[in-house]
This record gives C-alpha cells, sequence and structure tokens, in this order.
C-alpha cells in the first residue's frame, strides 16, 4: 500500500479556498464579465466549491459556471485500448468574449488544460482563458502551461502522485501526497 502525506487539510483548506475566492473577485469583480469553468472529472468538484463560495461573498451576484469534458479533445484518447466514455459537459455560458478561468484540481503535465482550450473553442472564442489549480506540482509539466491562480505549490518526484478528496465526492476534503 502506497505511503501518503496529508499536505492540506482542515482549517488550511478552509483558508486556500477563500484566499483563491478573494484573489479571483480582485481581477474579475463581480464576474460579470467573467466565468468559471471546471474541468472534467475532478476540476469540476474545486469550481463548485468555489463559486458557492464567490456567490456568498458577491451576493446577490452570481457567478456564471460550466462544467467541461475534454476527453475528446486529448492528444493520448487514441492510445486506450477500450472504448472511452466522456464525462458530463454542462456549458450553459456565454464563452464569446468572456474572460474564462479553467479550474482544475492538479497541474500536472498540462496536458488536460491543452485539451480543455481545444474543447472551449467549440463554444466560442473567449476574451481571455486563465488557470486556476489548487495544487501546481510544478516540476512535472510537459508542455509550457502556468497557472493563474494556485493554492499550493507541491514539489514531488515522478513517482508520486498527488491525490485531492473532497466533501462533494464522499470524502473529506484534503490533499495527500502518495509515494509508491
Amino acid at each position: 500500500m502506497p505511503e501518503h502525506t496529508t499536505i492540506l487539510s482542515g482549517k488550511k483548506f478552509n483558508i486556500t479556498l477563500d484566499r483563491l475566492c478573494y484573489q479571483l473577485i480582485e481581477n474579475h469583480g463581480n464576474f460579470k464579465d467573467s466565468a468559471l469553468v471546471g474541468l472534467q472529472p475532478r476540476g469540476i468538484f474545486l469550481a463548485e466549491a468555489l463559486q458557492l463560495r464567490l456567490n456568498e461573498i458577491l451576493k446577490p451576484a452570481k457567478v456564471p459556471y460550466g462544467i467541461l469534458d475534454t476527453t475528446f479533445h486529448r492528444d493520448d484518447f487514441r492510445t486506450h485500448k477500450g472504448p472511452l466514455l466522456p464525462s458530463s459537459m454542462k456549458m450553459e455560458i456565454v464563452v464569446e468574449n468572456k474572460k474564462i478561468i479553467f479550474v482544475d484540481d492538479v497541474l500536472y503535465t498540462g496536458r488536460t488544460i491543452r485539451a480543455g482550450l481545444d474543447a472551449l473553442l467549440d463554444f466560442g472564442r473567449p476574451a481571455s482563458v486563465e488557470l486556476l489549480v489548487l495544487v501546481d506540482r510544478r516540476f512535472s509539466r510537459q508542455l509550457p502551461i502556468e497557472p493563474n491562480y494556485v493554492g499550493l505549490m507541491v514539489d514531488s518526484r515522478a513517482s508520486q502522485r498527488v491525490k485531492v478528496n473532497w466533501k462533494a465526492a464522499g470524502e473529506e476534503d484534503n490533499v495527500w501526497l502518495l509515494s509508491e
């Protein structure tokens, strides 16, 4: 069984989410021209948590929110042996000329973000795209992609994994570093 170290939990987890919300408000105000887009599969939990907090802070304003599936835009989708099952998608927001904030739990190689950019263009041309991640594994990038908003930076070895657990998925909110 892999060893694990908790690197973010409890009060620090909540403080990190609050800090990310206030950074977003600092740059996007009441989100009149901006929208959050959670990337499937695990970025949606962070995006939903941020949207709930932002809606509470910005009452009565509502933060526009979408869920984007990148399955068939990935550069490795043809290498799978079996059929791929896409995740759900809910893009009921206007993308055209909006400032889009991609939300994902962990930034590792950058390939999901690249796929997300391709998938987003199916819905229009945004004014800009920013990236918010809870965890940045900064020494693992395969593509030149950097986040605009980071909850936590983790320097990890290739043999390690970062796992984010969410209450919304039936677990306790925390981040683990797993070592094989």
